[in-house]
This record gives C-alpha cells, sequence and structure tokens, in this order.
C-alpha cells in the first residue's frame, strides 16, 4: 500500500510538472501588463507603448501599458508574482535606486531577472557656444585653470544628464558644480543662456539647437559616432579613453521567473524592436535599437549598478 501511495504521489508530481511545462510553452495565455516606472509621454513610456503594440499581434494577448512614476512603481514588479505577467521597462536610473534611497525596499539587482535591452539613447556633451573651446581637450584645460568656477547641469541626480556628466567630471579630473533643474528643456536652457558650460542631451535636440547657434556638441556619450552628428567625436577619440557610458533603456520581471518565460519574453521584444517600422519610428527620435539576452542584461544591471554606485559614493552623494 506504501509503495502504491508513493507511486501516485510520483504520477501527480509528474502530472504537475507537464502541466507547469506546458502553461511555460503557452505563454502568454492571459494579458500581460508592463509596468512603466515613469509618467506617460517620456522616452520610456514611448519606448513600452511601440512594443506593446506589436507584441498584442505577436502574442494575441492584450498588453497593458501602466504608468506607475517612481520608487512605488519598481517596488511593485519586485514584489509581484514571478510568472511573467508583470513586466516592468525602465532605464538605467534603475541601478542607482539604492545609492540615492536608505529605506529601499527592493535590490535593484537581486530582486530583477533580466529579460532583454531595447534600446540606448546616445548623449552628446554641449556647451554654450561663446565659451572659448572647441574640443574636450581645451574644455578640460579651461576648467582646470579655472577650478570650482563652471557649472554643469543635469535634470537632477537620477537622471542620465547627471550620472554621464558626473562621469565625464571624474575621469577628466575636474571640478565643477553641479546645478540640477526641475527637467531636461530648463537645463538646456541654462546652458543656451551660459547659466551652465555643460549639459549632457539627447541627439536630435542637439542637432537642432547646434544648426541655429545655440549650442555648440564637443563629443558623444556613444562607443562610435552617430550618423546625425557624423563631425563629433566619441568621448575615447576626444581623449577620455577611460569614459563609458550608456544610457540603456531594458525588460525586468520579477526575480524568479522561470527561464522559459524569459526566453521566450527576450526573443519576441527583440524580434518586434527589429521592424522596419518600429526602428525607423524609434530612430526619429534618436534612439538606437539594443537587444541582448536575459543572461546579458543581468550582466549589463549588475556591473552599472556597482560602477554608478561608485561614482555616486566618489561625488559625495548620500542617500536619503
Amino acid at each position: 500500500m506504501r509503495e502504491f501511495r508513493l507511486g501516485l504521489l510520483g504520477l501527480a508530481a509528474v502530472a504537475l510538472s507537464a502541466t507547469g511545462a506546458a502553461a511555460q510553452g503557452a505563454y502568454p495565455n492571459q494579458p500581460v501588463r508592463i509596468i512603466v516606472p515613469f509618467s506617460a509621454g517620456s522616452i520610456t513610456d514611448g519606448l513600452a507603448r511601440s512594443i506593446a503594440d506589436k507584441l498584442q499581434d505577436s502574442w494575441k494577448q492584450q498588453v497593458i501599458i501602466e504608468n506607475r512614476p517612481g520608487l512605488p512603481g519598481t517596488t511593485g514588479v519586485a514584489k509581484a508574482a514571478p510568472d511573467g505577467y508583470t513586466l516592468m521597462l525602465t532605464s538605467n536610473g534603475h541601478t542607482i535606486a539604492g545609492a540615492l534611497n536608505k529605506s529601499l525596499q527592493f535590490d535593484p539587482v537581486k530582486d530583477f531577472a533580466g529579460v532583454t535591452q531595447v534600446a540606448s539613447v546616445p548623449l552628446v556633451l554641449i556647451i554654450p557656444p561663446e565659451l572659448p573651446v572647441k574640443t574636450v581637450k581645451e574644455f578640460v584645460d579651461l576648467a582646470k585653470q579655472k577650478p570650482g568656477t563652471m557649472n554643469f547641469a543635469s535634470a537632477g541626480i537620477a537622471s542620465t544628464s547627471y550620472l554621464s556628466a558626473e562621469l565625464f567630471k571624474q575621469v577628466a579630473n575636474i571640478q565643477m558644480q553641479h546645478v540640477p533643474y526641475k527637467g531636461a528643456p530648463e537645463a538646456t536652457t541654462s546652458v543656451i543662456r551660459n547659466d551652465s558650460q555643460l549639459y549632457m542631451l539627447g541627439v536630435n535636440l542637439t542637432v537642432e539647437l547646434q544648426e541655429s547657434g545655440k549650442v555648440r556638441a564637443l563629443a558623444m556619450t556613444t562607443p562610435k559616432r552617430v550618423a546625425q552628428l557624423p563631425n563629433v567625436p566619441t568621448m575615447v577619440e576626444a581623449g577620455l579613453t577611460d569614459y563609458k557610458y550608456d544610457a540603456w533603456f531594458a525588460v525586468f520581471a520579477p526575480a524568479g521567473t522561470p527561464k522559459a518565460i524569459l526566453d521566450k519574453a527576450s526573443k519576441d521584444i527583440a524580434a518586434v524592436l527589429q521592424l522596419a517600422d518600429i526602428k525607423e519610428r524609434l530612430a526619429k527620435q534618436g534612439v538606437e535599437v539594443v537587444t541582448g539576452t536575459p543572461e546579458q542584461l543581468d550582466a549589463l544591471n549588475r556591473e552599472d549598478t556597482e560602477r554608478y554606485t561608485k561614482i555616486l559614493k566618489d561625488a559625495g552623494v548620500q542617500p536619503n
């Protein structure tokens, strides 16, 4: 009798395993939510909606975008069921959450499983046109001649514009004052007015402002030049060989999500991003499509969390 009961238990376990495998194989078989921890109209929100529209056609399931700005949105994903039906599309600002917040309710690395990177947004180091420099080297020399008297603008400490500029300051070994603004428009205006002498701006707006003579572009944050600004060198080409910054965007799932689901979601999202109309739409916004495996995103998230936490610590930023 005991052997009979054990046999039944074994059959039940096999049945449950088969059911689980079937459920994973059928993923998704119900609506999927993509949480965006940014407001509607942001770059992150636009990426999520572009992807969701096409995923619905591929998955034959509703893909719902939920804007839940700030830490509450990310916390909700960290605590969600790891079944693939709650995903998050966020920026590389995700990696510094722990460095800025004492009472964080999640771990940016341990509580999330990578699905795929989706995009990278090239940034451009811009300066006021009246500043008497035309290269990164000349800018660095000027900053060293006037330590602490020049300003760099940002859209806040949690922004890519701050991280990329602070990294520039540290790699170039110069002293500059950080001036945070409410957002990118205000920070950009501060450079146009020469209230700030440096800001990291997106490609499209840089092209527009440089053509009108309102700013001067000195270097790209990307490893290679961009077509829209072919004469603007990369930071490495400009002499800062240790400069490496990527303003990336990616999709994550709660930690513990089955690998089969992560792999399928990664593959399907990557396929959507290779569609000609999606690539064209994003290119017009200055967004470069970049995809990868879940394992590659996990490694990127882990490495950037460590690196940016050190950058903030070296900058004297204390978590609140």
